[in-house]
């Protein structure tokens, strides 16, 4: 019996590599994955997965970790194939998504709309109609600093992007220096001048062939994360329930309300 985390490099779509790590007992259901944000990491997916039973699989999109491809496409189509490779190596039946994460799934679901039980889809930024707001702007900002190799100066840009009630708070300013120091050692520079140009979806309509039971959360006052993207998504899908949670960092202020809403709902076992 295999326990404890596994890390893996998965073989990816276009010859090359995703990092893999893997908790739970192996072979334990139910199976699920976990993708996170542009410029985020496995470690900042975790958190999601604290109440989650079964198996748990977190992945790096290509330019974050060690995870690699042949071709640079950074589109969401693109982002979608990795996330299918990981669940496809892992058998996952459920996935959780954050951001960019949500939007690769998105995207990989009008393709292959039964492929889950059941979806999380955290603070999704845009569906169909693409952003050129001043928060889609700031991305390429991260990425010129991250480019430059300036540790200090990525960790104040991230803490800059944190809520204001939580900037002082030394767990969140040592958050963001680690996160910096991952993001310096990796190629996520392209990733962030590239996905924000980038929607997950032709047709928002197309979300309505989506067989899964799906879990929507947002928050207010996130300019990355207009709840309005929220709404609309949870609009879209046939099968929906959305969570919108008040200001503070939906995984700072509403960690526990956070990690029981995800545990109950990939935990559970499918209705069909």
């Amino acid at each position: 019996m295999v326990t404890g985390a596994r890390t893996e490099l998965v073989p990816g779509p276009a010859g090359g590599r995703i990092e893999t790590l893997t908790t739970g007992r192996a072979g334990a259901a139910p199976s699920s994955i976990f993708a996170h944000g542009l410029a985020g990491s496995i470690p900042t997916t975790r958190p999601y997965a604290a109440r989650v039973a079964g198996t748990r699989t977190f992945l790096h999109f290509r330019g974050h970790g060690r995870s690699t491809a042949q071709a640079r496409d950074w589109s969401y189509g693109a982002l979608a194939a990795d996330v299918w490779a990981v669940a496809d190596h892992v058998g996952a039946t459920g996935a959780l998504g954050v951001s960019m994460g949500a939007g690769a799934l998105c995207a990989g679901l009008v393709q292959d709309p039964d492929r889950f039980d059941r979806v999380v889809l955290v603070l999704p930024a845009v569906l169909d109609r693409p952003r050129d707001d001043a928060a889609m702007r700031r991305f390429g900002a991260l990425g010129r600093l991250v480019e430059a190799g300036d540790v200090e100066a990525v960790g104040a840009h991230l803490l800059s992007e944190q809520p204001d009630v939580v900037r002082a708070d030394p767990g969140v300013r040592t958050w963001c220096r680690q996160q910096a120091q991952r993001l310096v050692t990796s190629d996520v520079a392209q990733a962030l001048a590239a996905v924000p140009h980038e929607v997950p979806l032709a047709d928002r309509s197309a979300l309505a062939a989506v067989s899964a039971e799906v879990l929507v959360l947002a928050q207010e006052d996130d300019p990355a994360h207009p709840v309005a993207a929220a709404e609309e998504l949870a609009e879209a899908l046939t099968s929906a329930d959305l969570h919108v949670l008040p200001p503070g960092g939906i995984m700072w202020a509403h960690r526990d309300r956070v990690r029981d809403l995800v545990g109950d709902f990939l935990s559970a076992r499918p209705a069909r």
